[in-house]
């Protein structure tokens, strides 16, 4: 339990009715840009296959869920770039699963397009995405917990720099992630844009651990 009320898990495929409109709610237009194809679904329907599927970025597996009083409240995930050619091979295995083969095209080119604004972590980072809490309980710490959770639960050893990126537009979530320790070291603009989605400039945060007190002694 923490502060906020909240206690955390790690996520299971029956909580996908309400873990993934959480993981939408984290970046709904870039989401919507890549995955929203006419007549074959918004980008949650996708979304709900990869999560149930388990594997790669967008599955239940890369995922831990907040509960208040037994429902899910709160989604996210934490992961280093080593998860790169893993999670690449699980979604482009659900994607063709998803839309077939000539719809697939599109959405793994602008999929790739997207990472020119948001890229996947690399090397030693340790990578928060996917933040995302029940609309009603936004600004009552809940977020707050879901972060310290997510960083406490590094792999052991992992000593890399702890990233995440937020829209130029959500100031709001900007302001939280900077009262967590989080520093803006980049902006990335995006001109993406189509008739399901506009792709906003996004920021990269990085966490700043808290500096060590030594004690004197003598």
């Amino acid at each position: 339990m923490n502060r906020a009320g909240v206690s955390f898990r790690d996520a299971t495929a029956a909580d996908a009715a309400v873990a993934v409109p959480l993981i939408h709610s984290s970046g709904p237009a870039a989401f919507e840009y890549v995955f929203a194809v006419p007549g074959l679904g918004d980008a949650q329907a996708f979304l709900r296959r990869a999560f149930v599927d388990g594997a790669g970025e967008f599955g239940w597996r890369n995922h831990v869920v907040g509960e208040l009083d037994g429902a899910v409240v709160a989604v996210g995930a934490g992961y280093g770039g080593a998860t790169k050619w893993s999670f690449t091979l699980a979604a482009a295995r659900q994607i063709l699963g998803h839309y077939g083969w000539r719809p697939a095209a599109g959405v793994i080119a602008r999929g790739l397009k997207v990472e020119s604004v948001i890229p996947p972590p690399a090397g030693a980072m340790y990578y928060l995405g996917h933040l995302g809490v029940a609309p009603s309980l936004r600004g009552q710490g809940v977020g707050s917990a879901l972060v310290g959770y997510l960083i406490a639960a590094r792999p052991a050893g992992s000593g890399g720099p702890v990233i995440l990126d937020v829209a130029a537009t959500n100031p709001d979530a900007q302001r939280l992630y900077q009262r967590l320790g989080f520093a803006v070291i980049g902006e990335r603009r995006s001109t993406l844009a189509n008739a399901r989605g506009q792709v906003p400039d996004h920021r990269r945060m990085q966490w700043q651990a808290p500096a060590r007190v030594v004690a004197r002694t003598g």
